[in-house]
């Protein structure tokens, strides 16, 4: 059998593609009316369907619950064994059954109801069974499935799972949802590190290899051993920083003719390098500065320059900070 793999593949795109550039077309005012609905809602929002539409819905609810809208997955067979209970009278459903008419959805709904919760429903056809009781229904039909059968849900899911995000946008517009916002509910995300962690969350402070200015090159590379920063750090007789004393510094030592075990440390070192006296710079803003000026080590001073601690580019790097 001779498949050609690539434009199969891209058949099914243009087909995905085209149902999405369909609903776009025939988007209006019920998504507003879905958007008030939730909005509106004090509790949460209870997204629900069965097979593939469920698997879909439990997705859509993952982003609304990342995006400021409280929400969760119930299963409609859960629901009818014990957990309908989980829907509060100050809850909204948002229920997802692309014929209307799945058995198990079509059970819950009347008890949805009896009770008044808001109800918008996913599905193509409006008269059904879903489309009957929901308060607003959302039209997700396609012209055709990718799959080549015409069966498996392909397109369906794809155009759904795409309207559930553009309600999702619509609703972080509607609170003012900022990224800071996104990060909150993230906190061990990327974005989360990035604006939340701070250089005083990473920096080391204690034993640090801190030494006089004054001390021979021998007793700096002793400290530079024992220190396991890679940097000794050279402070004046007001223990203010005045200096760096790296590996490199000292490779690069060896080349001098000036060379000297008993030669004051200083005289190899970076006088007056890059510091910061803000421990509460985040630490992706010191990860820039780091890279920007090249260096491998930031030192946190106060205001008046007393060390307070160092903070190495590993350490930014091993805690994720991009």
């Amino acid at each position: 059998m001779n498949n050609d793999y690539i434009a199969i593949a891209k058949k099914t795109l243009e087909i995905e593609a085209n149902a999405l550039n369909e609903a776009v077309g025939r988007v209006g005012d019920e998504i507003t009316r879905a958007v008030e609905i939730i909005f509106a809602c004090k509790g949460k929002l209870v997204v629900t369907g069965v097979g593939k539409s469920g698997l879909i819905g439990a997705k859509i609810a993952a982003t609304f619950a990342s995006t400021g809208t409280p929400s969760f997955f119930l299963h409609p067979t859960e629901a009818l064994h014990g957990d309908l209970g989980m829907i509060g009278p100050d809850d909204a459903v948002l229920a997802i059954s692309y014929s209307g008419e799945s058995e198990e959805l079509s059970s819950i709904l009347p008890h949805i109801k009896r009770f008044a919760i808001p109800l918008i429903g996913m599905t193509r056809n409006s008269a059904s069974t879903l489309g009957r009781y929901s308060d607003e229904v959302i039209n997700i039909s396609v012209a055709a499935e990718a799959c080549p059968l015409d069966i498996a849900p392909t397109s369906s899911t794809t155009l759904t799972l795409a309207m559930g995000d553009a309600l999702a946008v619509c609703l972080m517009r509607a609170r003012n949802f900022k990224k800071e916002d996104f990060a909150s509910f993230h906190p061990g995300g990327a974005l989360g590190k990035r604006l939340f962690v701070k250089v005083s969350d990473l920096m080391r402070t204690e034993n640090l290899p801190i030494v006089d200015e004054e001390i021979s090159l021998k007793e700096a590379i002793l400290a530079l051993s024992e220190g396991r920063l890679g940097t000794v750090l050279l402070q004046n007789g007001e223990g203010k920083l005045s200096g760096l004393l790296s590996d490199g510094d000292i490779r690069r030592a060896l080349l001098s003719p000036s060379f000297s075990l008993d030669a004051p440390a200083k005289g190899f070192a970076t006088l007056h390098p890059l510091t910061i006296n803000d421990a509460t710079m985040l630490a992706s803003d010191a990860l820039v500065l780091i890279e920007n000026k090249k260096i491998q080590l930031l030192v946190v001073t106060d205001a008046a320059g007393v060390i307070q601690g160092a903070l190495h580019l590993h350490t930014l790097v091993e805690a994720g900070i991009s």
